[in-house]
């Protein structure tokens, strides 16, 4: 059975419970619904008990007869989906508790947004073949990325994280990944600093004023703190080397 037609059971079932409002009608929508529910809690609970996240999309669902408006122009299939994904989704976040580099949390909002957009435009879910080709990204990295939070970030492969098209003055997420894990190695202060310098734009003095320090010390800690994100660099490989002493004296920045 294609997705079109797992969904389009899914109306069939849901009007027929609509006039019927029995339980045997009930569990035939559930049954049209599970390969939804299943492929959501399989997308965005790699971490999670699979129990749990089957059973919150079922909630999802129940949710979704509850709540829709038969007089609307969306089908009751791209309702419940929607239902669906926000509870599982709801759950997943709650359960997160472990570290994400900021480029992941941002990766995974991108996911959402690709779920909630192709959702809205074509009435079924987007596969993982669609999303990583949104995104430029292999499709193994959507597995990994989505499990970031749930368990540890050591236990993620980060070798399936690749980018399979590259954008101008952005670094590719391999390469943030590494920046990210770089970065974690330093002191919060000397983080702060490289933050202030590299990511938000600023001079090395206006990095002294605001953080009370002086000019030569902002400049002593940025030197100590490149040196040694370089040093843990050298321990990944990356598509191509990021020299970081290429980095500019007064002001720099890398976006990613």
């Amino acid at each position: 059975m294609s997705e079109n037609e797992a969904l389009l059971s899914l109306d069939e079932a849901a009007q027929r419970y609509f006039v019927r409002l029995d339980d045997e009608s009930l569990k035939t929508v559930m049954q049209s619904a599970e390969k939804l529910i299943r492929y959501y809690a399989h997308l965005y609970g790699k971490g999670c008990d699979r129990d749990d996240l089957t059973q919150t999309g079922y909630l999802g669902l129940m949710k979704a007869l509850k709540g829709y408006d038969q007089t609307k122009e969306a089908s009751f299939a791209t309702y419940a989906s929607h239902c669906i994904m926000g509870e599982i989704r709801h759950l997943v976040r709650k359960q997160a508790s472990y570290y994400r580099p900021g480029c992941i949390v941002e990766l995974q909002g991108k996911v959402d947004r690709v779920m909630d957009e192709y959702l809205r435009d074509h009435g079924e879910a987007a596969s993982v073949k669609v999303i990583a080709e949104k995104l430029k990204v292999r499709e193994s990295a959507i597995e990994e990325v989505m499990k970031a939070g749930l368990v540890s970030f050591d236990e993620i492969d980060t070798s399936k994280i690749h980018s399979t098209e590259y954008e101008s003055f952005r670094l590719p997420i391999e390469d943030r990944i590494v920046l990210a894990q770089a970065m974690k190695r330093l002191s919060d202060l000397q983080r702060k600093v490289i933050q202030m310098l590299f990511f938000q734009d600023l001079s090395q003095q206006e990095v002294a004023d605001r953080t009370g320090l002086t000019q030569k010390k902002v400049s002593r800690i940025r030197k100590e703190s490149l040196e040694r994100m370089g040093e843990e660099l050298n321990d990944d490989v990356v598509e191509e080397p990021i020299d970081l002493k290429t980095v500019g004296e007064g002001r720099g920045r890398w976006v990613g």
